[in-house]
Order: structure tokens, then C-alpha cells, then sequence
């Protein structure tokens, strides 16, 4: 583990990724390709060409980090702490990263050939900020893999975990298999004026014009979507695990939906699953104390709810605002992600599910909706069924490790990681899935 502490911090260099994993490039198996100067595709070759292969991704770049916001250890030193590996990354996305490549490494070494072919994709720009997030990496990639033809069985990247004690009420850890991703919006607004001096201000300036469609925005929350979308299928599949009365409520979502969704909403870390989210994140106005501006700017961030789509979005700020003294623009965005399967006869999902009961199975496997985006959403044109998953254990405050100070990792959680992905690999060389149980065999 200590080894894969250090290997947090030079993951960027392609020497490195050679020095450490020295099977994966020496092998005559795989094919590797520099993409985007900056990232990595590895090709697979199985033994049996028919079966469709498949893709394993991860991102090399993290956000920034920095020592004076209070870190326990320097956030690029990878510092054990307690049994911990301290580093920015840890979580997204070194640790998955490390997994994939250490459990193929393992695998070339014990002298493995895989039946069903497979990639692995290393982007470099997913933490880029807006919409532009894996333009340069992951795009690139699937580019590559579009020209070829390539069509993929399921995709695998970041994006949910196993969660312990964070879900209110549910007994035992859950696995959430993210099976669709939130849309994503970005808009400007802007109110433009004649200037003026302080000492003679208008009724109204730009800020006060402004700041009052902001306070729409805040005071006008988009509509409840709760049990429209994937979600419902979370709630439904963990219903089971959470104790009286919310075990009534969550196994008939058909009549309950409406008041389960008032309960989630009153949290923000759950009203992410009722709605589409609005946030300001950014007001910019005037240049000096005793002049009005002219202009006065905001934005906006929406992460759309899978019932809406991204013009239905538009139109509600617009009809919201209700100012055409506010020009509303459309920075950036897209819609909600398709909803990958996840029944009996999805290939991907029930290979996900079985790797992770084997090796915990005392954990419920529950489908879920990442709020957030991955770089999986560029290779819907390749495959149906894109899921996003990693067995990181989650307990109460790890969550606000992601993207904050002090994100760490277990070096036992590390090694599952590196134990997952050593088993998935090998669980996808079978054919096909066994035939699900009929409701004649259960009777």
C-alpha cells in the first residue's frame, strides 16, 4: 500500500506509469497508444474476438490543492496517517486508477489471457471546470474508438461507491452502481444600465435588478421530479434494508413518492435526488465605491434532474425570472445521461454486482444517479450501458473529503480496489450471463 501512496503523485509522468507497471507494456497482449500527448488507451486482445469487449476508465488529473486550507499532511505527499494514504486524488481518481492498473499488472504476471478483449482509458483533463471536462482526454479516446468501430459491451468509471452509515435510517452498507448522471447547465445573467455617480442613484441599479432574479431563482426551487427517474429505482431496491415505517413508505414509491420527496428535499445532500439544483456561483459587479455600474453579471450552475431535459430548464429560469431587463444567456450544457439497464439480462451490471458480493457480501448492490459528471458520458455513441462504480467505502464526513481538504484512503480499502478489479476482469471472460430465474422455477 505504501507503494501505491507514492504512486499518487507521479501517475502524470508516462515514465512512471512504465517504471511501475512494467508487465502491462512489455506484454505482447496489450497495445498502448499516447492520446492527446497526455493520455493512455490500452487494448486487450481476447482469445475469443466475438465477444464484445469492454471499457474500464479513470482520469490522471485532480483539482487543486493546498496546504495552507488546513490539510493534516501535505496534500501531494501521499503521508500515512493511522493507517490512512493522505494525497489529493486518493479518492478521484488515483485509487480506482491504481486498482485497474495494479490487478491487470497482477494478472499478466500469474500469466492471464483474457477470452473477452477489453481497454482501459486514462484521461487527463476531466477536472477541467464547465463543460468542457474531458474535451482533450476522454473525447480524444472515444474518437479513436469510434473511427475503429469499436462498439463496447459497458463502460466502468468513477462515480458512486459503497456507502456506510451515510444513508439515514438504512441498515448496513450499500453499493450504489451509478446508472445515469445529471444533467448540467450553465447560464449568464446580465443587466446593462446607463453608469451613473453615487450621489444621484436610480431607483434601481443593476446590482438591486439583479440580486432580486437571483432571489427568485433561490426562493423558487425547480419543480419536484422525485420518482421520476432512476432514482426511484435506488430507493426501491434498498427498501428492504431500512427499518419501519420508511420500508412501508420506499416499497410503494407509486403512492408515496410525493411525500418521500418532501422529506428528502429538506437536506441538501438528498434534495440533489429530488430536483434540478440551482446554485449562484459567481456575481460580478461594479469597479469603484461611488459609482453605479453599468453592468452587473451572475451565474448559475443546474445539475438537471433525469425527468427534465436542458431547454425545459432554460425556459423555467426564464419564465422565473421574469425581467427582460435580465438577459439570460445559455453558457454551456446538456442533458441527463440515458439510463443504462440493470435488470437480470444487463451484462454489465450483474458482472459489477457479482464482483462486489463476492468479495463483500453483506453489502446491499442498489442502482443509483451520480449528481455529479464523469467522462463515461462521452461514450454513450459506443454502448448503452455505461455504469459508474468504484469500491470506496464512504463513512459519515468522507464526502466532504471529495474535492476538500484532507481526501484520504485506507490502505485496506486500497487493496480491495486492487482485489475488485483483479476479480472483475476475470468474471467478464464468461459468454453470457445464466438465464434468470423464471417466476414458473421460483414457484
Amino acid at each position: 500500500a505504501t507503494k501505491f501512496g507514492k504512486l499518487f503523485l507521479h501517475l502524470t509522468f508516462s515514465l512512471c506509469v512504465i517504471t511501475a507497471f512494467p508487465t502491462i507494456f512489455s506484454s505482447r497482449l496489450v497495445q498502448h497508444e499516447l492520446v492527446a500527448n497526455y493520455s493512455h488507451l490500452f487494448w486487450v486482445k481476447g482469445s475469443q474476438p466475438d465477444l464484445v469487449p469492454y471499457l474500464l476508465l479513470a482520469h490522471i488529473d485532480v483539482v487543486p490543492a493546498s496546504e495552507s486550507d488546513g490539510w493534516e499532511a501535505p496534500p501531494f505527499s501521499a503521508k500515512e496517517i493511522d493507517g490512512f494514504i493522505y494525497g489529493r486524488g486518493t479518492i478521484d481518481d488515483k485509487g480506482p486508477l491504481v486498482g485497474i492498473l495494479q490487478a491487470f499488472e497482477y494478472l499478466l504476471m500469474k500469466g492471464y489471457a483474457p477470452r473477452r478483449g477489453f481497454y482501459i482509458g486514462l484521461g487527463h483533463d476531466e477536472e477541467v471546470i464547465n463543460n468542457v471536462s474531458g474535451f482533450n482526454g476522454a473525447m480524444n479516446i472515444m474518437r479513436i474508438l469510434k473511427q475503429r468501430g469499436v462498439q463496447l459491451s459497458f463502460v466502468l468509471d468513477e462515480g458512486l461507491a459503497i456507502l456506510d452509515g451515510v444513508i439515514s435510517g438504512l441498515e448496513g452498507p450499500a453499493a450504489l452502481i451509478g446508472i445515469s448522471e445529471k444533467g448540467s447547465a450553465t447560464v449568464k445573467l446580465s443587466v446593462s444600465m446607463v453608469p451613473g455617480h453615487a450621489s444621484m442613484p436610480p431607483r434601481e441599479s443593476t446590482i438591486g435588478i439583479l440580486a432580486a432574479a437571483v432571489k427568485r431563482l433561490e426562493d423558487n426551487p425547480m419543480p419536484r421530479s422525485f420518482g421520476l427517474g432512476p432514482e426511484r429505482g435506488m430507493f426501491e431496491h434498498l427498501a428492504q434494508k431500512f427499518r419501519f415505517p420508511m420500508k412501508l413508505i420506499m416499497s410503494n414509491l407509486w403512492l408515496f413518492s410525493p411525500l418521500l420527496g418532501r422529506v428528502l428535499e429538506r437536506k441538501q445532500e438528498t434534495n440533489a435526488f429530488v430536483r434540478t439544483t440551482t446554485a449562484v456561483t459567481m456575481f460580478n459587479a461594479g469597479v469603484k465605491v461611488n459609482v453605479i455600474p453599468s453592468l452587473a453579471e451572475a451565474y448559475v450552475n443546474l445539475r438537471i434532474h433525469s425527468a427534465q431535459s436542458l431547454q425545459e430548464v432554460v425556459d423555467l429560469i426564464h419564465s422565473t425570472v421574469g425581467d427582460q431587463r435580465v438577459k439570460i444567456e445559455l453558457v454551456d450544457g446538456f442533458d441527463p445521461l440515458p439510463v443504462s439497464s440493470y435488470d437480470e439480462r444487463s451484462f454489465g451490471f450483474q458482472i459489477i454486482k457479482k464482483t462486489v458480493l463476492d468479495m463483500f457480501p453483506t453489502v446491499t448492490v442498489a442502482p443509483g444517479i451520480c449528481i455529479g459528471n464523469t467522462d463515461s458520458r462521452h461514450f454513450k455513441d459506443l454502448t448503452s450501458d455505461i455504469y459508474r462504480f468504484a469500491p470506496l467505502w464512504f463513512k459519515p464526513g468522507d464526502a466532504q473529503r471529495f474535492h476538500g481538504i484532507n481526501e484520504r484512503i485506507s490502505k485496506s480499502n486500497l487493496e480491495e480496489l486492487v482485489a475488485f478489479y483483479f476479480s472483475l476482469i476475470q468474471n467478464c471472460d464468461i459468454n453470457k450471463l445464466p438465464e434468470p430465474h423464471t417466476s414458473v422455477h421460483e414457484l
